[in-house]
Parts: structure tokens; sequence; C-alpha cells
């Protein structure tokens, strides 16, 4: 945990790397907070806006080094506070990150007194040769996704507004979840760091599935004449989004523009070393292939 507020400027002492390239990423935890206030638990958030960051710049290859918070509220409330520092803490120190500092902001008529906001913004470190960009997929190439274990911090405000935001109706149980319906909403953005770091050098490129599914974040990392064509019957899709589906009426495919929908990052391996990925990583799930394609559609969701 912090200890006050610290110099003007945070410092790092940067050694170890023949060519660094630094890589940087920001990025808030959105109206997932609504639902924290809501039931009074913050430590989830923490986590939640450092993993999502980590994972972004580790499509690149890079690792974190350091990381920085701003908080603004209407009234600054102490639990509130304490409880996401110290779920970022938790967060940064399990990657090996340092949370060198931030802006706590207190703006009266600009929020109301519970409402917070929570964003990030990381820094991390990949030597020049190592850079992945997703440049050399090729069709052929195959594609494994690894689980996400909720909603992560996207599509929340569809969420809300289909399961509800009060107390009340996030303190109901679900069978179908086997957990109250908050305690599915507030599961933590899972970060793929630590699971992926040391077999990049199987891995072309990688997409982390964030807000605009499937269909928004894989076009990220295709070359021009690729296409993503995934089988979305090689995974079990989880049971909070099809509660999600159901309860709200959505469609399939609105629902793969909305949410991981159970995937939070795809790999993309070379067929011939897909095997080798598949051992190092057993958790992985194969879920399609990279075919030519001469449109601009470069997701196909079968």
């Amino acid at each position: 945990m912090l200890k006050g507020p610290g110099f003007f400027g945070g410092f790092y002492e940067f050694k170890g790397y023949s060519e660094p390239v630094l890589v940087s990423s920001a990025d808030g935890v959105g109206t997932k907070l609504k639902i924290a206030i809501a039931l009074g638990r913050h430590e989830g958030v923490g986590h939640d806006i450092v993993n999502h960051c980590v994972n972004d710049i580790l499509t690149s290859g890079a690792s974190p080094i350091f990381f920085l918070d701003y908080i603004a509220s209407g009234k600054l409330d102490i639990e509130q506070i304490q409880g996401a520092v110290k779920g970022m803490s938790e967060a940064c120190r399990d990657v090996g990150c340092a949370l060198i500092g931030g802006e706590t902001a207190e703006m009266p008529g600009m929020y109301s007194e519970k409402d917070y906001d929570l964003v990030g913004f990381i820094v991390g470190v990949v030597e020049k040769p190592a850079i992945i960009t997703g440049e050399k997929i090729s069709s052929g190439d195959v594609m494994f996704g690894i689980t996400s274990n909720g909603l992560h911090t996207n599509g929340y405000s569809l969420a809300r507004k289909v399961l509800g935001e009060t107390p009340a109706r996030l303190g109901e149980y679900s069978s179908e979840l086997g957990q109250t319906v908050g305690e599915a909403l507030l599961q933590p953005h899972r970060c793929y760091h630590n699971l992926l770091k040391p077999h990049l050098s199987l891995v072309k490129g990688l997409a982390h599935i964030t807000g605009g599914g499937l269909p928004g974040n894989v076009p990220r990392v295709l070359p021009a004449g690729t296409c993503a064509k995934f089988d979305t019957s090689a995974w079990e899709i989880p049971p909070l989004f099809e509660l999600i589906r159901r309860k709200g009426s959505i469609d399939k495919g609105e629902m793969f523009k909305v949410f991981n929908m159970g995937i939070g990052m795809v790999v993309f391996c070379d067929a011939g070393k897909a095997d080798d990925f598949g051992r190092a990583i057993p958790e992985s799930i194969c879920i399609g292939e990279v075919v030519s394609t001469a449109n601009d559609n470069q997701v196909i969701l079968d």
C-alpha cells in the first residue's frame, strides 16, 4: 500500500536491456464501477484496471515495469480508495510491476458523492527483436483461445440494463451461476501475463478481447488479406453470457460484438508450432484458423 502523497513525480531505474522499446497503454474500469459501488466491494476493480492494462501491452510481447492510477470522485471515500489501491497493489505485485504513483482528485459537482472513476496508465518494455505485431500472421495459422473468467471490464452498460444494478438485484443468488449475480459480475479481469510470457517465442500474434469482442479486436492484429475463421462450438459459452442473452433477448451477433463470450485472449500460432503451444499451455483451446480473404471482413463466426 502507498505511504502518503509522495514526491511530485515517480522514479524508475531502467536497466538490464540491450534494445529496449517502451510500450504504454491507458484504460478505465468503466461502468463496472457501478456494481462495485452498489455492493461496497472495491478491491476487485483495482485488479481489473491493472490486469486490463497488462494484457494490452502483453499483445506486443512487453512486460510491465510501472503503473500509475487516477481516481476521481465527488467526495473522497477512504474505504473506496483503500480498497481500489489494495487491489492495484496486489495485481502489480503478481506481475512484478511497480505501482509508482498516481492522482486522487475530489470534484464535487462532477461526480455524485458515492460515484468515482478509476483509470490506469502502464508502461512496459520489450526487446526490439522480440516485438509481436501480428504482421507475420498468414493463412493456415492456428488460433488458440485462453478463457476469460467473466465479463472482465467490458459490456457492463448492457449487463446492468439486463440484470439490474441495485443491491437487491445484485444480491440475488442464481443457481445457474452458482453464486449471486453481483459476485459473477465482479469477477476480476483475468491477467494472462504470467501464463503466456514464457511461451511467446511460439506466438505470431495476440489479441486481447475487450470492448468490441472478437469482431472488434481480432482485426487489430491481422494483416491485410487474412481472415480469422472461428468455430464458436469449440468452447463452452459461460453461463453468465447465456443469462444476459436470454434475459435481454439479445441475438448472437450482438452478444459477440459487446462481450468476450468466454475468450479473453486469442493467440495466433504457426501450424507447425501449434502442438508445442498446446502442450505448453494445456488450458488453451483451438478455436479456429486464419484463412485468406479478398474482402474487408476479417472475422467469421461459425
